[in-house]
């Protein structure tokens, strides 16, 4: 099962996706730079990347996360196509997409994709203030968990040629 529920109690951990979570950022309109802009704030379903020893060994008060959206959203909205979600960001083909499937009752999470090129970070206590508030779904259990991490991992370590290789034919 890629999912676990999780008791009331149970810590902050790699992998906890929680509904609410309040993200900052500049919003940018065409090729018009406002240095002094205000941030804009909203609230944002995320995916907790931080590693989870670091978590439990209480070893950072910052938490990285992933901004988590339904593909349906992205479908509606024009990033992906269906068939791209289908053929290639499910098997882990795009760089910085990573699927969720649809998550079994008890936990309320349709088919979903965690945008790991707009990443956030956030006061580890905030999150542990959202899970107090009942707003953690779950937890992305082992080993897809650790198949998350290393598709972060490629996302941010790959290396990009200048041109493709040329062929022969």
């Amino acid at each position: 099962m890629m999912y676990q529920t999780l008791a009331p109690d149970a810590p902050l951990s790699q992998g906890d996706i929680l509904d609410g979570c309040p993200l900052f950022g500049l919003e940018l309109s065409g090729d018009v730079i406002d240095t002094n802009a205000e941030p804009a704030r909203w609230e944002a379903r995320v995916l907790v990347l931080t590693q989870a020893c670091d978590l439990a060994q209480t070893k950072t008060t910052k938490v990285l996360v992933g901004w988590v959206h339904s593909a349906e959203y992205l479908v509606r909205q024009g990033v992906l196509k269906e068939s791209v979600i289908r053929d290639q960001v499910r098997r882990g083909q795009v760089y910085g997409w990573y699927f969720l499937p649809a998550a079994p009752a008890p936990i309320s999470l349709p088919e979903s994709i965690v945008d790991l090129r707009d990443l956030h970070t956030v006061p580890r206590i905030m999150l542990e203030r959202l899970i107090a508030d009942g707003k953690r779904l779950g937890r992305v259990a082992t080993p897809y968990r650790e198949h998350l991490a290393q598709h972060l991992a490629v996302t941010y370590s790959r290396i990009g040629l200048p041109e493709p290789y040329e062929t022969q034919s």
